[in-house]
């Protein structure tokens, strides 16, 4: 498998609107975050996780223009508000486009998009989904097997997942702030893991970089990606002071399992 990191920033993306600090005015180009998003693909099969509000940007970014399904993590704004963009890889599509998520974010995407959830949508023109609810167990998208994996985070149900083709493996959980017990193993000596690391200092819904980075060494990936960061993540510096199998993700990033 390779996995595309489309983006690495968190709600607000990076730089900030109207934040003067020294991560927001870097030059640095990898300090500079779409909200977060990864393309996973194997050798015919594409699926995108989350539809961040940047979706279009990212897709014009990389010339994406196809994908065989799309998962969602969580209701958030910053990984749904995109959703519309996805018209564009309806166009050419025979059939609708297969949408996975957990119970509380299908309902949540009905609620704010019931124009393209309705039987009656059959015009080309919009987005046409195929939901489906995936009630936590595992199922496949063409050739990558995939396991949702429930964490703790806000107040909202949300999910990160584990990819599987072959012997790769790879998981994704942008948004977490307790792993409970029983999802630990399925996250457990992973190819690569990538995992939210909002900021460096105590966050009610979110790890910070030293949490991320305890938790990483807990489950042992071959990898690990920080992601989801803010502007009090400096990535030279994050780079720098995290353990060597550990590295900050970055927008562009392209990781082989």
């Amino acid at each position: 498998m390779k996995v595309l990191f489309l983006g690495s920033g968190t709600s607000t993306g990076v730089p900030v609107i109207g934040c003067s600090c020294d991560v927001c005015r870097s030059d640095n180009p990898k300090n500079q975050r779409l909200r977060s998003s990864v393309l996973v693909q194997s050798a015919t099969t594409t699926v995108l996780v989350d539809s961040c509000p940047d979706l279009r940007q990212q897709a014009l970014r990389h010339r994406l223009t196809a994908i065989d399904a799309v998962l969602y993590t969580h209701e958030h704004l910053d990984h749904t508000a995109g959703f519309d963009e996805m018209r564009a890889f309806c166009w050419h599509r025979d059939t609708r486009l297969p949408l996975y998520a957990g119970t509380q974010c299908l309902a949540q995407l009905k609620r704010m998009f019931a124009w393209a959830f309705s039987e009656q949508n059959t015009y080309k023109g919009y987005i046409r989904p195929a939901a489906q609810d995936h009630g936590g167990h595992p199922f496949c998208v063409g050739d990558i097997e995939i396991t949702p994996v429930p964490v703790q985070h806000a107040a909202v149900e949300t999910y990160g997942y584990v990819f599987r083709c072959g012997a790769s493996s790879f998981g994704y959980v942008p948004d977490i702030k307790v792993l409970p017990e029983a999802s630990a193993p399925l996250l457990q000596g992973l190819t690569a893991l990538a995992m939210d690391a909002l900021t460096t200092r105590e966050h009610r819904t979110h790890l910070t970089v030293a949490e991320c980075v305890a938790l990483m060494e807990q489950l042992r990936p071959q990898r690990g990606y920080l992601t989801h960061c803010g502007h009090a993540v400096d990535y030279d510096t994050a780079q720098t002071t995290t353990p060597e199998f550990i590295t900050p993700a970055y927008d562009g990033l392209l990781v082989e399992c």
